[in-house]
């Protein structure tokens, strides 16, 4: 797996300050930079953060897949509200609340109908087995989602496994390693710490949890005196965000935000050895691996950025989100105006933060996935359906916008094959 240090690279900026320009005229507010002195830091405990960035009224969960349009556009909304943590570099929305981390088997999140995410997969469960010598092992997920990977881990090494996830539907995923693998509708706690095994993975699930610091120690404790037990975790990198200005990548599920040097300093609080830290799938994904340590670990890896130069990221973003919000207002408008036909391709959760936080949702007539089990069902907080790809034969777009540039070439292909030309932008 490719491993890269992180150059952070942020223009000159006028103000040693948060720079904060007005926001979004109806999904966000207007806001000056803020200490809020009564924010508690989740991830290490400092009181006080700087707030830097707001979306108001946005739905509090985007994979729950409704059966109406009515049921998608009352859907339940809160706010986010990002404050940085000056001691720590962490960001989290200081605005989550917890009652909304209702995941079920109706939360629809699973990636394995593309082929580049399996490719991705592929060579990412075949790197560890390898590493770790994952052959007739035991192994946990943590938020397993429908068990895409665990059964992948299982069926590659010969395996036994355990995925714990109040999503997961059993029988979802077809595998000859099915028999080998039991699957726990519930979250993840100290309850669950008889199913350690011999090596602990987790993905996608850290961003979902605001006591980060909490979640960490409990995940280090289940482990207890057992030296030789690694752990790997994959979240969503956060410097590219602030750099790229992702706003789409910001919505309410996520209430925390990781850098690698903010994850690698939460793993060595929580008595874990940090061996491995890095990124990969398009520098989207931050990758950490980690065994129990029983000191203090002190090893700092080339990858990590200081808070002073998250700060600055902050300011980076805090300065120009502004113009990426208006310029993506600007062409849906105009797009609509002349009468193009535009489709976003990718329902998920970069789709629903994309259209909400622009409050352009009448800009868009149909979004297109190609996860069957979203077909025909209604996405929250906008409210449109869900179609398949095979739709566009016939609607025939002037223009696809791609979610995720790195599922533009599949799609390009996929589109050439229906016999669908159109022009193909990514965010």
């Amino acid at each position: 797996m490719e491993k890269r240090s992180i150059a952070i690279a942020i223009p000159e900026l006028t103000s040693k300050g948060l720079i904060m320009p007005e926001i979004a005229k109806t999904q966000t507010n207007s806001l000056q930079p803020n200490l809020h002195a009564d924010k508690i830091c989740p991830n290490c405990g400092h009181v006080g953060l700087l707030i830097f960035y707001e979306v108001r009224n946005v739905p509090v969960h985007s994979c729950l897949m409704l059966s109406t349009p009515e049921e998608a556009l009352n859907f339940p909304c809160g706010d986010v509200v990002l404050g940085f943590c000056e001691q720590c570099g962490f960001i989290t929305n200081t605005e989550f609340d917890p009652k909304w981390s209702a995941y079920a088997p109706n939360y629809e999140d699973q990636q394995s109908f593309s082929p580049t995410f399996n490719k991705f997969a592929i060579k990412l469960a075949t790197q560890l087995i390898e590493k770790y010598d994952l052959h007739h092992k035991n192994v946990v997920e943590i938020g397993c989602s429908k068990g895409d990977f665990l059964l992948l881990l299982c069926e590659l090494g010969q395996n036994q496994g355990v995925g714990i996830d109040p999503s997961v539907v059993p029988g979802r995923v077809e595998s000859e390693a099915a028999d080998r693998v039991q699957f726990i509708q519930d979250y993840y706690s100290e309850s669950h710490a008889q199913f350690v095994g011999d090596f602990i993975c987790c993905r996608h699930t850290l961003e979902h949890i605001q006591p980060t610091f909490e979640f960490i120690q409990t995940v280090r404790a289940s482990i207890g005196d057992r030296p030789n037990i690694p752990v790997f975790f994959e979240i969503p990198d956060t410097i590219r965000v602030l750099q790229d200005q992702a706003f789409e990548d910001i919505y309410y599920e996520h209430c925390s935000y990781f850098t690698p040097g903010t994850l690698a300093r939460l793993f060595r609080s929580c008595k874990f050895e940090v061996t491995e830290l890095y990124l990969d799938y398009g520098d989207q994904y931050l990758m950490i691996e980690a065994l129990p340590e029983a000191g203090v670990a002190e090893t700092i890896h080339s990858t990590e950025e200081t808070v002073e130069q998250v700060g600055e990221l902050v300011r980076h973003f805090s300065a120009r989100i502004q113009g990426k919000l208006n310029h993506w207002k600007q062409y849906l408008k105009t797009a609509k105006a002349q009468g193009k036909r535009v489709v976003v391709w990718g329902s998920g959760s970069k789709c629903v933060a994309f259209l909400t936080t622009l409050d352009t949702i009448e800009t868009i007539e149909y979004v297109v996935d190609i996860n069957p089990h979203r077909h025909g069902r209604f996405i929250p907080g906008v409210g449109k359906q869900i179609m398949a790809p095979e739709f566009l034969r016939s609607y025939q777009p002037d223009q696809v916008i791609v979610m995720n540039p790195i599922y533009q070439p599949e799609i390009q292909k996929m589109l050439t094959a229906m016999g669908v030309e159109t022009e193909v932008i990514s965010l």
